[in-house]
């Protein structure tokens, strides 16, 4: 297929009858939703084993690690994905445009995970490094698209992210399942390649589709000019270039260990929004209007940041206690441990359709946005309190407690979820400054990368405190800081307008 076919179309804008063509909602979010079934498919079936796989003994096929490295290595990789979103907004702002800045970020991550599938250490680094660039491609651009699907007033728009998020949410329900279960049965590499083949069918989904989307055209919205786009793509190849022969050359040296780039990385999510916060704030393009929605939008980034925190544990420390601590039977059927995963996704695609018909039914009634995002943090924070009762009171560490227990923490968590992703997802369409359209969706996934940067740190203490204290304390900060968002409703709802 040619460059000619995936790129260019004669319009930006879909079909005038596609506006109602998917259960009330433009067809193009069936599109979209579809490829990110497929994502999340790859993504989250990937990181389902990942802490296991890095956990696993090496006579296993696995790396070796502790269990506390195995979570900040698998979180530090998370920070890595997220971070690198920031460039994927730029280039769809700027160079490559959505559409296409969405394609070349899924061909990336199908290559990665192809190389995941090859059962070496190199290749496995190789496969985490190009799934990271892909994915910080693909992630912002894509909900972009979604939102550029509906205008700013339509009533349909919050029901339309929360059907799309329980859309791809299939795609993490069917992933750990899939992989858990090669994983398990025929080795780690295996359920690598599973992942490999979902983001191909994604992928051919997508460009079938894409004649339903709106802001597929072939340039950049605001693109660069001719004369400072060419010193761009120089400079952008030169520094990948440069930085990977130095990252190359302090490792050689021993300089640059596992522990010291985790603790980079941190430190780099910290720094990275701050930063672009400030460029937001003070650029010329956004005009004191947009600057004036901006700052309740920091609160919303920091309220992500402390329900990402517990969210992405789902995939790590509570993935290592199903994987040591948790019954892998159910009415005498066993399961992989990774499994569990999948009952997170399960959740969100059996809420989500009755978020949406509530938020529908509800219209101009419905909660503001900053009070679903503050019910979904103490959610998330009650998630891991729930942990606090059956890892309490126990001589040593080898009891096994219900599958229920996780399975009800997964629950309250999957309905947090819901609530905060597509509202936080769908405000942040709302109250982005036009000039940085891609780039501010990217800010919000940089609220994950700061919340994987921390979780990288807080899972070292995995393995040195005591369960209940590891729960309890991440869980009892969540509420606190769920609760005060709530009392910041007020000056919410007058400094978000449009958003309601």
């Amino acid at each position: 297929m040619s460059r000619t076919d995936l790129d260019i179309e004669p319009e930006s804008g879909p079909p005038p009858r596609d506006d109602r063509a998917f259960l009330g909602q433009p067809k193009g979010l069936l599109t979209l939703s579809g490829l990110e079934v497929w994502e999340r498919f790859s993504f989250l079936g990937m990181q389902a084993i990942l802490v296991l796989y890095f956990a696993d003994t090496v006579a296993h096929d696995g790396m070796g690690m502790s269990a506390g490295t195995a979570a900040s290595v698998s979180a530090a990789y998370g920070t890595l994905v997220y971070l690198v979103s920031v460039a994927g907004g730029w280039l769809a702002d700027r160079i490559l445009g959505s559409y296409r800045a969405v394609l070349w970020g899924g061909i990336l991550i199908a290559c990665g995970h192809y190389a995941m599938a090859v059962p070496t250490t190199g290749t496995t680094w190789v496969g985490l490094g190009l799934i990271s660039a892909g994915t910080g491609l693909l992630k912002p651009n894509v909900a972009t698209m979604v939102g550029k699907l509906y205008r700013t007033d339509d009533d349909r728009r919050d029901a339309g992210f929360a059907l799309y998020y329980m859309a791809i949410n299939i795609g993490a329900f069917a992933g750990p399942l899939v992989t858990g279960w090669l994983g398990d049965h025929k080795g780690w590499h295996w359920g690598f390649s599973a992942a490999a083949i979902g983001m191909t069918l994604g992928l051919i989904q997508y460009v079938a589709g894409r004649r339903h989307l709106a802001g597929r055209k072939h340039s950049a919205e605001f693109a660069l000019s001719p004369d400072a786009m060419r010193p761009a793509i120089r400079l952008i190849v030169t520094g990948l270039a440069f930085t990977a022969a130095v990252a190359f050359l302090l490792a050689a040296a021993g300089w640059l260990t596992m522990d010291r780039f985790v603790d980079l990385l941190t430190l780099v999510s910290v720094i990275a929004p701050a930063v672009y916060f400030a460029v937001m704030f003070s650029s010329p393009r956004v005009t004191p209007e947009e600057r004036g929605r901006l700052r309740p939008y920091v609160v919303l980034f920091l309220a992500s940041t402390v329900f990402n925190f517990i969210l992405f544990q789902a995939y790590s420390t509570m993935i290592l206690l199903a994987s040591t601590n948790a019954e892998t039977t159910v009415l005498g059927f066993g399961f992989p441990a990774g499994w569990y995963a999948s009952a997170l996704g399960a959740f969100e695609v059996a809420l989500a359709p009755v978020v949406a018909a509530l938020w529908v039914r509800m219209g101009r009634r419905q909660p503001h946005a900053s009070n679903k995002i503050a019910i979904g943090v103490v959610l998330g924070g009650l998630s891991f309190l729930l942990m606090v009762l059956p890892t309490s009171g126990h001589s040593s560490d080898d009891y096994l407690m219900s599958v229920w227990w996780i399975v009800g923490s997964y629950l309250l968590l999957g309905l947090g979820d819901v609530l905060l992703e597509t509202s936080g997802m769908s405000a942040t369409t709302k109250l982005a400054p036009a000039a940085f359209a891609g780039q501010t969706m990217s800010l919000w996934f940089l609220s994950l990368a700061l919340a994987n940067g921390i979780q990288a740190q807080t899972v070292k203490l995995y393995d040195d405190v005591s369960k209940p204290a590891y729960f309890g304390v991440n869980g009892a900060i969540a509420v606190a800081a769920g609760l005060l968002v709530m009392a910041a409703a007020p000056w919410l709802r007058r400094t978000m307008h449009p958003v309601h």
